[in-house]
């Protein structure tokens, strides 16, 4: 038996990334070695076994991602070794090299090795490439999947976790986060009973990674949510536009700080194959959730563009989902100002033109006509009334909040519509006053 390691390119600049894991088993040396040397390129880590027993040896000692075996071998020919590396390393993909016209011996290594490939000797070195890189991008895939699957019941677990023991964790965190808890205590009745006012909290959570992008999923939220019902949608279905802005980019919890900070236009080919994948894991991260199963069809479609050019089916036209033709056009009049979709940030009116130029090529015709045209005028609407913004020292009893009170750094504090009383302004004061830095209130008057 024998081990050979081959360090692909890429690996220098990620020494975390392992290479696949291959071992190939034969009789005959000559085989192995034509093996090795065609598989040497590949960068993947490589043993070789000369019979059935070795290559068990080598299982034993190692993990191996894929197993190459000859079928005619002494001893323990490649169908009974096979059958007992599935049983007991199932994860193992397995592939048979058959040199001679054996049905019945082919046959029971599919049955019992429940083989992924059986190739026949002499092989195309290009056809046995590409069968060993598919059936390691297929584990791949799996593991990935598996790797969701179990964030999605992690994040779950947390968010449960957090709702059954919320005074304890107070009592944990750092005093800035002490007094921040505080506000979610007095808002703690709302948050059972307002399913909304629990999706915010995420979201913003998330972005607290984001800087002086935050907010961003909230405005897209409510840019979508106005847009929704302008374009007269059943109110179920305004509230999966809403919940889908709010978790739009959900996604991109896995990606690294620097590309979430670099517009989308400015990222290189291999960092947008990262950051298109977002989409997808987004609605793969809310499908557990049954009452987000619309919003995540959603999610994974606000990147479709009305031309077929967007990701990650390429829909075009009317079979993009309406909802996500929706936030296609509310995500990316934000972005462009805040500067994640190109390399500068535009203006409001440079942001409309953009859209406007995008008017059936990237967006929605009609979505995007009534957009401009919401954002032409004010929607009285939306925050239930004038607003004003005024200091806190100048809160009274009685006023509603216009809009979400956040702290400095973005992070949620009290929701939209919140009635004040004289016992949450002294907390609001208390905690100005702890991060010295004023807070920006904006607050309608209460109902005479």
């Amino acid at each position: 038996m024998s081990e050979t390691i081959i360090e692909p390119a890429s690996l220098t600049q990620s020494a975390a990334i392992e290479p696949p894991t291959v071992l190939f088993v034969d009789d005959e040396a000559n085989i192995l070695n034509s093996l090795k040397r065609l598989f040497r390129p590949m960068g993947y880590r490589i043993f070789t076994a000369d019979g059935g027993a070795a290559g068990l040896q080598i299982l034993e000692q190692n993990t191996i991602d894929l197993v190459i075996s000859d079928m005619r071998m002494p001893n323990m020919n490649g169908a009974q070794f096979l059958e007992q590396v599935r049983q007991k390393w199932p994860e193992a993909i397995r592939i048979l090299l058959t040199g001679y016209a054996d049905v019945s011996s082919t046959i029971d290594a599919i049955n019992k090795g429940e083989i992924y490939r059986y190739i026949a000797k002499p092989w195309d070195d290009n056809d046995i490439v590409l069968v060993v890189k598919q059936a390691l991008e297929l584990k791949n895939l799996e593991l990935e999947k598996q790797r969701l699957e179990a964030l999605t019941v992690k994040q779950n677990e947390e968010l449960k976790d957090l709702n059954a023991n919320l005074e304890a964790k107070v009592m944990a965190r750092t005093e800035e986060v002490r007094q921040t808890m505080g506000f979610l205590e007095v808002a703690h009745k709302k948050l059972k009973e307002g399913y909304l006012t629990s999706l915010k909290v995420f979201s913003n959570l998330m972005e607290l990674r984001e800087g002086a992008m935050g907010g961003h999923s909230r405005r897209v939220a409510d840019h979508a949510r106005r847009l929704a019902q302008r374009l007269g949608l059943s109110d179920s279905e305004v509230q999966d536009v809403m919940f889908a802005g709010l978790l739009h980019d959900v996604g991109k919890i896995g990606l690294p700080d620097h590309l979430l900070h670099k517009p989308f236009s400015a990222l290189t080919n291999e960092e947008r194959a990262e950051v298109v994948k977002h989409p997808v894991t987004g609605q793969a991260a809310l499908m557990a959730l049954e009452n987000m199963k619309e919003a995540a069809k959603l999610i994974r479609s606000h990147h479709e563009r009305f031309d077929g050019l967007g990701f990650p089916d390429g829909l075009s036209g009317m079979s993009i989902p309406k909802g996500a033709r929706i936030l296609a056009v509310a995500n990316d009049y934000d972005a462009l100002q805040i500067g994640s979709l190109l390399s500068k940030q535009l203006t409001e009116t440079e942001a409309r033109d953009f859209l406007r130029e995008g008017r059936g090529k990237r967006y929605d015709p009609k979505v995007t006509d009534v957009f401009l045209e919401l954002l032409g005028g004010v929607d009285p609407s939306a925050y239930g009334g004038p607003e004003m913004k005024i200091a806190t020292a100048a809160l009274c009893g009685g006023m509603v909040l216009a809009r979400d009170l956040l702290s400095p750094e973005g992070l949620l504090l009290l929701s939209k519509g919140h009635l004040l009383d004289d016992a949450m302004i002294g907390q609001i004061l208390e905690f100005e006053h702890t991060e010295g830095k004023p807070l920006t209130v904006y607050i309608r008057p209460g109902k005479e």
